[in-house]
């Protein structure tokens, strides 16, 4: 009897392939899938379920099925390709670079106006009652919260 080729680590390693790229040219443009990628760990979770059992069938059923050098290789690319992913989405797009101008901690805030919820500008400095038209009390506290880069 011929043994067939065993063509499961192939597609987890092609799926896997799929998943990382999918990321950086589809995902990557929505923010439900870009903040946290659930998408590409679904897609990664049925490469590398394909990808283990395309290793383990061979070596449950030598007599059917060929493949026990190259499964476990592209099982082991496989598995590369999902730590290298994690690598970038987990740990080097968080890591952002220090910025000059940024006030310490502690430090006096540079006034500034936005619009409030309806529209209308609020200056920092009239919230504090620093400023000649301000609402505030003198003495008030503001919160001010930087939000840099990665939402």
């Amino acid at each position: 009897m011929a043994r067939s080729r065993n063509f499961l680590p192939l597609a987890g390693f092609l799926v896997c392939i799929i998943a990382f790229l999918s990321y950086f040219l589809v995902f990557y443009r929505f923010p439900v899938t870009r903040d946290i990628p659930w998408a590409s760990w679904l897609l990664f979770a049925f490469g590398l379920a394909l990808a283990v059992a395309g290793v383990l069938r061979p070596f449950r059923q030598p007599d059917r099925y060929r493949g026990r050098i190259l499964g476990p290789v592209l099982a082991v690319l496989s598995v590369a390709i999902f730590g290298l992913f994690l690598s970038y989405t987990m740990v080097l797009s968080r890591q952002l670079p220090a910025s000059a101008g940024v006030p310490k901690v502690g430090e006096k805030a540079p006034d500034f106006t936005l619009a409030d919820a309806q529209g209308r500008p609020v200056r920092l400095y009239g919230l504090l009652g620093s400023g000649s038209a301000g609402s505030g009390a003198p003495g008030s506290w503001v919160i001010l919260i930087f939000y840099r880069g990665y939402w």
